[in-house]
């Protein structure tokens, strides 16, 4: 049903070309996503699209609750290829459910849009499964798709090291010490310009955050010294633009790097490190649960992350190795200390 034919959908898409879902109300849709959010988040919508509409061979306005429920059976069931393994984070040989569950985020907005629009009477996207309650008590139902609370990875400081041993340029270095040092996002690392750069304060400013957010954060004196030797060194001279971090040689020497270019970065140098695991993402897991191991307060560490909601940050307490510890301990003793008072008042 959708058409790959080439169409720009809006001069707001910074990064990329989106082609048309050959639908106009999707490419409506993808219109006003483009208006609100990241170039990121509108790819991932057109991606999620397209697999719902390869699924579910419909008209958007045609579409039914059980279509929906057809498509979350398609997406469990295992993929080619994937030797029918079964993931023991959530049990399933599919999809993983985040990615079900975002995809299913996806379409409630694209329904919500056009029930908004007077396109549907109604969105048949269900919020969940309808559960008995007893009387008086609020709260939604069972979700669609059940996800799993599980802990990201992070590195031990020796794979850190190893890490950094591997980076072969002053670019690198200085990118994935904003990571593990100033639990900078990926893009966030590759949002950054000239003018975001506070180096007598010792501090970085976050233009381009998460949902738009900006935030001025502390950073090491680290990383502003091997900053200072990828601007004296490798930078080339005739680079205009205002990105601090560029491609360094090929075509594209001089404009401004890429995430697949350094996805591609910190892939070779964990290869050359011999490490099993290193993404950006678990970079700065590292970076935000060490600083809650050095007693960083959680509503400090919130502000460093740029989370909008403190639950968010509440996962690196469980990170941290002695927190949970320290916790149990304090406890317990203040459990055999009121034991043993009772002990002597009989």
């Amino acid at each position: 049903m959708l058409s790959k034919d080439p169409c720009l959908l809006s001069s707001r898409l910074r990064e990329g070309e989106i082609r048309s879902l050959g639908d106009p109300l999707l490419d409506r849709y993808v219109e006003f996503v483009s208006a609100r959010a990241r170039p990121n988040t509108v790819r991932a919508t057109v991606s999620d699209l397209r697999a719902f509409f390869a699924v579910v061979d419909k008209a958007p306005a045609q579409v039914k609750t059980s279509d929906v429920f057809d498509f979350i059976a398609e997406q469990r069931r295992p993929r080619p290829g994937r030797g029918n393994v079964v993931r023991l984070s959530d049990g399933e040989q599919g999809l993983s459910s985040r990615t079900i569950k975002r995809r299913l985020a996806t379409l409630s907005g694209l329904f919500g849009f056009l029930v908004m629009l007077e396109e549907m009477p109604a969105n048949p996207v269900p919020r969940g499964l309808s559960t008995r309650r007893p009387r008086g008590r609020r709260g939604g139902g069972m979700a669609l798709v059940r996800t799993p609370r599980t802990l990201p990875k992070i590195l031990d400081p020796h794979e850190v090291d190893a890490l950094f041993g591997a980076l072969r340029r002053w670019r690198d270095r200085v990118m994935v010490e904003s990571m593990v040092l100033g639990g900078l996002r990926r893009c966030e690392v590759l949002g950054l310009r000239f003018e975001d750069l506070r180096p007598a304060e010792g501090r970085v400013f976050i233009a381009e955050g998460k949902g738009g957010h900006q935030r001025l954060i502390p950073m090491a004196p680290r990383f502003f010294r091997s900053l200072s030797r990828y601007l004296e060194i490798e930078r080339p001279a005739e680079a205009e633009t205002e990105r601090l971090f560029v491609v360094l040689k090929g075509p594209r020497r001089g404009l401004p790097l890429s995430e697949d270019g350094l996805d591609e970065i910190v892939r070779g140098a964990r290869r050359r490190a011999g490490l099993a695991h290193a993404s950006c993402h678990e970079l700065r897991h590292t970076c935000l649960t060490r600083l809650r191991e050095a007693g960083m307060a959680l509503e400090a560490v919130q502000a460093q992350a740029g989370h909008r909601n403190i639950e968010s940050t509440r996962v690196y307490l469980h990170l941290a190795n002695d927190w949970l510890a320290d916790e149990y301990l304090r406890a317990a003793q203040i459990i055999e200390a009121s034991r043993a008072e009772m002990v002597v008042a009989r």
